[in-house]
């Protein structure tokens, strides 16, 4: 099941209502009916069945110790699922990105 514009416009004002650290706002490219999440030229997570899922780098887990690992889709490498509750803080979301990005590598340049 595609995820839904609706739930993605509500994550994209959710991380973007917050002051992020750089001045840098997250976007999203679709992506088979899914959506992938940059922020600052680096892809941290995306939106799969309308579920937010990050990537386990460290900061992520050491914030969501209690987070369960999801597939994003068949063969991908599980993602960290970010609850409803959480997506609904803005601040926590700001914090959390604001701690990953360092440890997340930059986006592959397209050839």
């Amino acid at each position: 099941m595609p995820s839904s514009e609706k739930f993605r416009d509500y994550v994209l004002a959710q991380f973007n209502g917050e002051l992020l650290e750089g001045g840098f706002r997250v976007t999203t490219r679709k992506m088979m009916g899914e959506y992938i999440l940059y922020a600052d030229g680096k892809i941290f997570g995306g939106i799969y069945d309308d579920r937010l899922l990050v990537k386990p780098v460290v900061a992520a887990k050491a914030m969501l110790p209690s987070a369960k690992l999801q597939l994003p889709y068949d063969g991908a490498k599980p993602m960290l699922r970010i609850t409803d509750e959480q997506i609904a803080d803005k601040g926590f979301l700001a914090r959390l990105l604001n701690a990953m990005l360092p440890e997340v590598p930059a986006a592959k340049k397209k050839k």
